[in-house]
């Protein structure tokens, strides 16, 4: 049951999101399921008690490939889908109790709650740009492959 629970409300923060944002009416659906996949992967991981950045690397990187694919069969920016589909992955709950344990000068918590924030913060960038460098590896070999054999 509580897969089913996780993606749910996944998927209705990621389409949430883009409602907030005002992405268009027939991609929000779209972008829910971007989120979806994305969370789905990232709690599987977790659940196998893999840590949260490798966990975060590997869901955001499928995160933008999903968004890719879906730019180019809808036509649309992919910045909508990825931007939507990262949200359930943000560590705003772990930056919160980092400021509150600030607050309340509990410092040896606040700087290890921050730097775990920092670096699932950075794992999302990094999977991000992982995808994207991945598909360019894969644009650049098709177009070569399509000069060595053109007459």
């Amino acid at each position: 049951m509580t897969i089913i629970e996780q993606i749910i409300t996944s998927f209705i923060a990621s389409a949430a999101f883009g409602i907030i944002f005002n992405v268009p009416r027939e991609s929000l659906l779209k972008c829910g399921f971007v989120g979806m996949i994305g969370w789905l992967i990232y709690f599987l991981m977790t659940m196998y008690n893999i840590d949260e950045v490798p966990s975060t690397v590997a869901s955001a990187f499928f995160i933008a490939i999903i968004s890719q694919i879906y730019a180019k069969v809808y036509r649309m920016p992919i910045i909508i889908f990825t931007v939507a589909g990262i949200i359930p992955l943000v560590p705003g709950g772990i930056a919160y109790d980092a400021m509150r344990n600030f607050v309340e000068n509990d410092y040896n918590t606040a700087i290890s709650l921050a730097a775990k924030a920092f670096m699932i913060s950075g794992s999302i960038a990094i999977g991000i740009v992982f995808s994207e460098v991945v598909n360019q590896i894969i644009r650049q070999s098709k177009l070569n492959v399509k000069a060595k054999y053109r007459p």
